[in-house]
C-alpha cells in the first residue's frame, strides 16, 4: 500500500504549481520587507495592502530610513489602512533595531518578540520568510486550514483552542524548505481554504481533512462568542477660519486613534459654547449641525455628530498651542488621519 504523502509534501507540491510567488514583497526579499508586509497584513486583506505596501517601501526603503522619519509621516501613508497601533509599534521597534540592534532584525523568534507589535506569528514569519530559518506561524489563513483539516472544535480566541493550534502548526512545519511552505500554507487558506464557498474540490488536502470528511468546513474555526457592540458618541468640532483653515488635535500617543490628527471633540452639542470660550475662539455666526457618521471598531460602534462652526479670523491664532493646530486642508490631507476625519476632509475638497 502507498502511503499517502504528508501534510507539508502535498502542500509544497500544490505550492510549486499554484503558490503566490510575484507579490510586492517577495521580490528583493529582505528581513526588513517581510516584515513590514506582515505588519500591514494584519487582519487586512493582500488586495488591500498592496498599494500601501508600494507607496510605503518607495519612502522608506530601509529599517533606517524609517527610524529616522517622523512619525507623522508614518501615520500619514498608513491612513486608512487602520489598527494605527501597528504603524507607531513598527516605527519604535525599527528605531530598537538601528540603535540597538545594528540596523539588524533579529534572527530567533525570542529575540523578535521583545520588539514592539511582534507576536509569535509574525516573528515566525520572519525568521523563515526573511532569515531562512525555522519557525512555525499562525495567522488568521493558517487557523483556518489547521482547524479544518484536523476539526479543531473551538473559538480560537481561547487559549486551550489556541494552544492546540501552535501544537499542530509546529507538527507540520518541515525542516526544509520552511519558507516556501509558510508561504503555502498562507496562500493555500488565503485562495483555497476560504472563510466561506472554500474550494474542496481543488484542496491537497481534501482525502483527510477531517472538516470535509463530515462536511462541516463552515464550522471550523469556531465562531467567537457573539454579543451586542456597544455604542459610544461623539461630537466632531469642525472650525474653519475665514482663510479655510480647520482645526485639528493630534490625539493622544496611546489609545484610540493614537498619534493621528482628528477633529476637536465634545460630548455633546449642548457644551460648544463653553469649549469655544475656554479655547478663545470666537463664531462668527451660529454652528450648524452636518450629516452624521457612524465608524465601528473590534470592539465598539462610534456615532459621530459633526458641527461646523465658523471662527472668527481675529481669534484662529488662539488655537495654534500645544496638540492643536490650523491647517489648510491640502496640509491636512498629507497627515495622519482617522479614517471619518480623512472622509470629511475630502468632502471640503469637493466643495471647493
Amino acid at each position: 500500500m502507498t502511503q499517502q504523502p504528508s501534510f507539508s509534501e502535498r502542500l509544497l507540491s500544490w505550492f510549486d504549481e499554484y503558490g503566490r510567488t510575484s507579490l510586492p514583497w517577495q521580490r528583493d526579499k529582505t528581513p526588513y520587507r517581510v516584515w513590514v508586509s506582515e505588519i500591514m497584513l494584519q487582519q487586512t486583506q493582500v488586495s488591500t495592502v498592496i498599494p500601501y505596501y508600494t507607496r510605503f517601501m518607495s519612502v522608506y526603503p530601509s529599517v533606517k530610513d524609517l527610524a529616522e522619519a517622523r512619525l507623522d509621516d508614518v501615520l500619514s501613508l498608513w491612513t486608512g489602512l487602520g489598527y494605527y497601533a501597528r504603524a507607531r509599534n513598527m516605527h519604535r521597534a525599527a528605531q530598537i533595531v538601528v540603535n540597538d540592534l545594528d540596523g539588524e532584525l533579529p534572527k530567533s523568534v525570542e529575540a523578535l518578540e521583545t520588539l514592539p507589535g511582534i507576536g509569535r506569528s509574525t516573528a515566525g514569519a520572519i525568521v523563515t520568510l526573511g532569515h531562512g530559518g525555522w519557525a512555525p506561524i499562525l495567522d488568521g489563513n493558517v487557523k483556518r486550514v489547521l482547524a479544518r483539516f484536523h476539526a479543531i472544535e473551538g473559538w480560537p480566541g481561547k487559549a486551550d483552542v489556541l494552544a492546540t493550534l501552535w501544537e499542530a502548526s509546529e507538527a507540520h512545519t518541515p525542516m526544509t524548505r520552511t519558507g516556501d511552505y509558510t508561504q503555502g500554507i498562507m496562500d493555500l487558506g488565503a485562495t483555497l481554504c476560504t472563510k466561506s464557498n472554500p474550494g474542496c474540490l481543488y484542496c491537497p488536502m481534501s482525502i483527510d481533512c477531517k472538516a470535509r470528511i463530515g462536511n462541516r468546513p463552515a464550522d471550523f474555526p469556531g465562531k467567537k462568542p457573539k454579543k451586542a457592540l456597544p455604542v459610544r458618541a461623539t461630537v466632531f468640532l469642525q472650525c474653519m477660519d475665514a482663510e479655510g483653515r480647520v482645526l485639528l488635535e493630534r490625539r493622544p500617543p496611546t489609545g484610540i486613534w493614537g498619534g493621528l490628527w482628528s477633529f476637536p471633540q465634545i460630548e455633546e452639542t449642548a457644551a460648544l459654547a463653553d469649549w469655544l470660550s475656554d479655547n478663545g475662539l470666537t463664531a462668527t455666526k451660529n454652528a450648524t449641525v452636518q450629516s452624521r457618521h457612524s465608524h465601528t471598531f473590534s470592539h465598539f460602534k462610534l456615532d459621530i455628530t459633526q458641527i461646523m462652526c465658523p471662527i472668527a479670523a481675529t481669534s484662529s491664532r488662539i488655537g495654534d498651542r500645544g496638540n492643536r493646530r490650523w491647517f489648510t486642508i491640502v496640509e491636512a490631507l498629507a497627515l495622519g488621519l482617522p479614517a471619518p476625519v480623512l472622509k470629511i476632509l475630502n468632502t471640503l475638497t469637493a466643495k471647493d
